[in-house]
């Protein structure tokens, strides 16, 4: 457990007029009682994060393909639309940026910075 879990465990008892020790075992319980609702919990994160692990490689694969533009482009081919393209691309990795940051304030129980 790292400073900012022990700290929101801490904040979450002492909000709860209980012991760390006794609200531990009370989530606990809690959580094993709804099995399917903890996995449910937990599955969504992962999910997430494997969505966004897909998103940096799909964002790779376009970086290759610009670096093929860029190669059409010393060979003085026309591309009209590669500032369009590279606004989209820039917006969706800055999305991509935003959701990750998003999903570690998250987990560290705070706000995005």
């Amino acid at each position: 457990m790292n400073d900012a879990e022990f700290k929101r465990l801490t904040d979450a008892a002492t909000y709860c007029d209980m012991s760390n020790a006794a609200f531990l075992a009370y989530s606990v319980d809690k959580a094993a009682r709804d099995l399917t609702r903890t996995a449910a919990e937990i599955a969504t994160e992962r999910e997430v994060i494997d969505e966004l692990f897909a998103a940096r490689r799909h964002l790779g694969r376009i970086h290759g393909l610009f670096n093929q533009v860029a190669k059409a482009l010393n060979s003085g081919a026309d591309v009209p639309q590669l500032g369009a393209a590279a606004e989209t691309v820039r917006r969706a990795a800055s999305r991509m940026e935003d959701a990750a940051d998003a999903l570690l304030a998250h987990r560290d129980g705070g706000a995005p910075e």
